[in-house]
């Protein structure tokens, strides 16, 4: 998995992906920390991140289109496939080097709290962990574009599948306001993946259920993704 990891982690580099991600995020973060924090003397950074969060969508499929479908499609997935590493180590690697490159963003969205408590009022604990659940919420996103990815070997069609499955990820509250209030409903609105997120402003604190349920869904599409792969190893 280590070799696998640094693989990756070399090519979205190489490539300028990996640069191109970090200051992406960072620089639109920015933007918007300068307007609500700044200017406008919001005291809580997680406004930032809500605000933010939309970019996810666009920055994610482009990171992960390739993961797999390039390989696919330059046939290079065979070298993986008869690798005696097992499946789930190539696809920890992969996706691990992926989470790798959305922390340095997070990691330095750490130093915006800290700009806002030497301006005045802050909330440091808020923010560190709507920083976190941010993190983990692009790792769910991530999880996601890799199953995508290992679907087709059109990087173009992973990246568009991928931000369709995030956007309506993103709009399932409204999504579910036509549907009829009852049980299914109401279960499903525990997908409702972003208010995990936002809550944290309004009550201070983090709910591990929201945690969880981001753990949850990154084994399960990671599981799925492995079985993909396990699938086309034996066609």
């Amino acid at each position: 998995m280590k070799a696998i990891y640094k693989r990756e982690l070399n090519s979205y580099f190489h490539t300028m992906i990996g640069y191109v991600f970090i200051a992406f995020l960072v620089a639109y973060t920015g933007v918007y920390f300068m307007a609500y924090n700044l200017n406008y003397g919001y005291p809580y950074f997680s406004y930032v991140l809500s605000g933010v969060l939309f970019i996810l969508l666009i920055a994610v499929p482009v990171l992960t289109m390739r993961s797999f479908a390039e390989e696919r499609k330059n046939k290079t997935d065979q070298l993986l496939l008869t690798a005696p590493l097992g499946l789930t180590r190539i696809v920890l690697g992969k996706y691990f080097a992926m989470v790798t490159i959305l922390a340095v963003p997070c990691l330095i969205y750490l130093i915006f709290p800290l700009i806002i408590k030497a301006q005045g009022t802050a909330y440091i604990k808020t923010d560190y962990l709507s920083i976190l659940m941010f993190f983990l919420l692009g790792c769910v996103y991530i999880s996601i574009g890799l199953f995508v990815s290992s679907l087709t070997e059109s990087t173009i069609i992973a990246a568009i599948a991928t931000m369709g499955i995030l956007m309506v990820l993103y709009l399932w509250s409204g999504i579910l306001s036509f549907l009829p209030s009852g049980t299914v409903t109401d279960i499903l609105g525990k997908l409702e993946l972003n208010t995990y997120l936002t809550s944290i402003t309004e009550s201070s604190y983090l709910d591990m259920s929201g945690v969880i349920l981001y753990l949850s869904l990154i084994v399960v599409f990671l599981f799925l993704t492995v079985q993909m792969i396990q699938k086309r190893r034996w066609v």
